[in-house]
């Protein structure tokens, strides 16, 4: 595949629910202006994509004890945003002024709660297929689905001999012949760094372990067909004794300028 100067190099995930009979009013406020005035307008972030888990999905979500989301069910929109490589800090000085400054103007929306929002980075990727979409395009893509999988290699484990282990069986085996197109794991910013701690309101769970990686699978179907094989590829993580999946939860696109699933979150 060919590569290009134009490259992700870190990733804002933002886990949240709105509060219970605030669901409409939430989804177009962050569909309508925030995913706008707080980030795509920003220098240097250059995708995003929004999803949402409905009751459905929730429901296959697993281990039932989970670190990021508590209770695991918590989180029913997801957004995701590429940042480019080597402009982190250029864009995240801008963003903690910009959210700052908003919410100063009534732009903000109190009712809602963070499950899990955090900053991501080093990311590194798996293709299903020879000609892939690269993860550049991917949350322009028109994609079913995004399972979001957080693993912790097996106490004692090599980094590198762990990743091995990924690109040669486990993920091989989930994703050859699959809907599951490609896969971006990354890894947590400590969060000392100072990007979230002007933050004007609660961001959830913390960031995890410096060695966890979170996973993001594009899937080309609904990803309740495919949910077998990510408990399969848990399974086989934790048999191989390599590592261990701390959250699993699959995700559908929202439908961009409609309500859509607003309805179905409970």
């Amino acid at each position: 595949m060919n590569t290009f100067p134009v490259r992700v190099g870190s990733c804002l995930f933002t886990m949240v629910d709105p509060e219970r009979g605030h669901e409409v009013a939430y989804n177009r406020w962050y569909e309508r202006d925030h995913f706008y005035a707080g980030c795509l307008v920003g220098p240097w972030l250059f995708a995003g994509r929004r999803w949402v888990a409905t009751r459905d999905l929730k429901e296959l979500r697993f281990p039932q004890d989970s670190p990021l989301a508590v209770p695991v069910d918590a989180g029913s929109y997801l957004a995701i945003y590429w940042v480019h490589e080597g402009r982190h800090r250029e864009h995240f000085a801008w963003a903690i002024d910009q959210v700052v400054d908003l919410y100063k103007d009534g732009r903000g929306f109190d009712n809602r709660i963070h499950a899990h929002t955090v900053l991501l980075h080093e990311p590194w990727s798996h293709y299903r297929d020879d000609d892939p979409v690269p993860i550049e395009l991917a949350l322009d893509h028109p994609y079913q689905g995004l399972a979001v999988v957080a693993v912790d290699p097996a106490e004692g484990t090599d980094v590198d001999g762990f990743n091995a282990h990924l690109r040669k069986k486990a993920l091989p085996a989930l994703m050859d012949g699959s809907a599951i197109a490609s896969m971006v794991s990354w890894r947590y910013i400590d969060p000392a760094g100072g990007e979230t701690e002007r933050a004007p309101m609660d961001l959830g769970t913390p960031a995890g372990p410096a060695e966890r990686q979170v996973q993001m699978f594009f899937l080309d179907g609904d990803p309740a067909g495919a949910w077998d094989g990510f408990r399969a590829y848990a399974d086989g993580l934790a048999d191989s004794g390599t590592g261990n999946v701390v959250f699993a939860a699959p995700f559908r696109p929202t439908i961009v300028g409609t309500d859509t699933y607003t309805d179905q979150l409970w």
